[in-house]
């Protein structure tokens, strides 16, 4: 970008944090409290509270009722309210050209004109689209619209170019901002990260400019060691390694995308998790390597949902393919697993229950036929939990506590697996009993000062 990238900082701010005027001067401030802050990527507004909508879902909502030729003049005046009165209160300029072209398309879907660009992608992207037009006249800033420069290549994925565009449009003195969420396909056309997908943005802006940081800022002050819906006060993280967070994120610990690691990993960024509203609690930093001294377990996060496929037959380990045999079954139901702990003469296939649905009967009448098992049964309702941390290979009893909290609390362990890769202690319980696994596992290092 220039001779001193090193000191850019890419800043991303969540849906909470720009749902309103109020939100957006709080952000204004944070921006210009450093002027590293220099590229600024930003989500559509999100919920200003329990009761409201978030912009995206009401762009959804247009969509389908135009797709099937019904009204949605009420989501779509919705919509325009909502940005009209962000306007109105920051004194910059609406936005009735831009959304009067939406209308326009959407009109085109509704009457079953092929030409319109209002495909479910283009308009779940007009949020992000919108709301940094908005910003970037606010902060006075350069916007940069992703579509030109963010680029998905013929399977979907994030297209390395997109790198090099991005580098050459953000080149300069001044802030820049960046609509997060979307690019183009190889096409032309609009497309969508998965949801979520501004936090991947803010990952690739900051590889492309060589910044020294990429803050992500949200509505919590980093991350917790264990769901706060779950333990009561749960204790923050001040450090995490990029492994450790993808293993939580993955068992739900949803503060960041799960995808967002990669581009910034690769090139040695941190990523500092903050809160708009308590800009200056120290937040989570996420690194290559942390210190040892923070403790082998970092946290404790987990999902519920999940059945396993139990597979018993005598001498499996001498049957060559089996497991071959076993997972091709999956693959041609499309059906994902998610963990497989094996015995000797027996192995347990853990997917997921949504996954399963309306395909049970099926793959277990194929298993029976192609396997020839001794026994094959499933266990519905299982909740999966992982106690994570880089340190744990190396540290004696952090299996003990775990087990021995269970145990002490009364939970029976229905499975357990270990990775090669020593970064976890996956266990697999009844739903039921799921939380009170969760806040005995977080206790018993809370106790031992981990």
């Amino acid at each position: 970008m220039t001779d001193e990238s090193e000191n850019i900082i890419v800043a991303k701010f969540g849906g909470t944090s720009l749902a309103d005027a109020g939100q957006i001067r709080k952000v204004a401030d944070i921006v210009a409290a450093d002027a590293r802050r220099r590229c600024i990527v930003v989500s559509a507004p999100g919920k200003r509270d329990k009761q409201d909508q978030k912009v995206t879902d009401l762009l959804l909502t247009c969509w389908h009722l135009a797709a099937q030729k019904l009204h949605y003049r009420e989501p779509l005046s919705l919509i325009r309210g909502r940005y009209d009165a962000i306007a109105r209160d920051l004194g910059v300029s609406t936005l009735d050209e831009p959304i009067a072209e939406m209308e326009c398309e959407l009109r085109k879907l509704a009457d079953g004109d092929e030409s319109t660009l209002a495909t479910r992608d283009w308009m779940a992207a007009r949020g992000e689209y919108f709301h940094a037009r908005l910003i970037a006249d606010f902060l006075r800033a350069t916007f940069v619209p992703a579509g030109e420069c963010v680029r998905f290549d013929e399977e979907g994925r994030l297209a390395p170019v997109s790198y090099a565009l991005l580098a050459e449009r953000l080149q300069g003195p001044g802030r820049y901002v960046i609509p997060g969420f979307y690019g183009r396909d190889a096409a032309g056309r609009i497309k969508t990260f998965s949801r979520g997908g501004s936090d991947i943005t803010g990952a690739v802006v900051a590889r492309a400019v060589g910044a020294s940081l990429y803050e992500n800022w949200t509505d919590v002050s980093g991350l917790l060691m264990a769901d706060p819906r779950v333990v009561e006060n749960p204790r923050s993280i001040a450090e995490v390694t990029y492994r450790e967070v993808r293993e939580l994120a993955y068992m739900g610990a949803n503060v960041l995308h799960e995808e967002v690691i990669f581009p910034v990993r690769e090139a040695g960024i941190p990523i500092q998790i903050k809160n708009t509203n308590a800009p200056g609690d120290p937040g989570t930093r996420i690194v290559n390597r942390r210190d040892a001294t923070e403790g082998p377990v970092v946290g404790i996060a987990g999902r519920t949902g999940f059945t396993a496929i139990f597979i018993e037959k005598w001498r499996m380990n001498q049957e060559v393919g089996f497991g071959h045999r076993a997972l091709g079954i999956l693959l041609r139901h499309n059906i994902p697993f998610e963990h497989i702990p094996s015995a000797i003469d027996s192995m347990s296939i853990i997917v997921s229950e949504e996954h399963l649905a309306g395909r049970e009967t099926a793959v277990l009448r194929e298993m029976e036929r192609i396997l020839e098992p001794n026994r094959l049964e499933t266990h519905a309702s299982l909740a999966l939990i992982a106690t994570v941390g880089e340190g744990m290979n190396h540290r004696v009893g952090v299996a003990a506590t775990v087990f021995g909290a269970l145990g002490a609390a009364g939970v029976n362990v229905r499975m357990i697996s270990q990775g090669a890769s020593e970064i976890g202690i996956l266990i697999g319980v009844a739903a039921g009993d799921y939380e009170r696994a969760v806040r005995a596992i977080y206790a018993a290092f809370e106790r031992a000062g981990t």
